[in-house]
């Protein structure tokens, strides 16, 4: 089957596009769409383990099966903020009781 996969964020700009189309057997699932990116779009390849897949709107574990038609986005992790041990003691204990 022929599946358009749509790219957002870093996986888009190191793709150069905003989507890629891929075949795929009938059978196959995310962890073997993760191998078919790394396989034919190389530039992709770094980002693929860390890469969400979303089925339909729908966050898609490795083991989940893809079926014709079905709209498939591949989502980079973000980032931002700071981790909790690097941030000022005296911030997090003066924050209101309630919360």
């Amino acid at each position: 089957m022929q599946l358009t996969i749509r790219l957002f964020a870093l996986a888009k700009q190191k793709a150069g596009r905003p989507e890629i189309t891929l075949e795929l057997p009938e059978s196959a699932t995310v962890a073997h769409l993760r191998q078919e990116i790394a396989r034919t779009c190389p530039e992709l390849a770094p980002l693929v383990s860390s890469l969400m897949v979303a089925i339909n709107s729908e966050y898609a574990d490795d083991q989940r099966s893809i079926k014709a038609g079905e709209e498939i986005a591949l989502i980079p992790p973000v980032s931002g903020g700071t981790p909790l041990d690097q941030r000022n003691p005296q911030t997090l204990t003066s924050l209101p009781s309630r919360f």
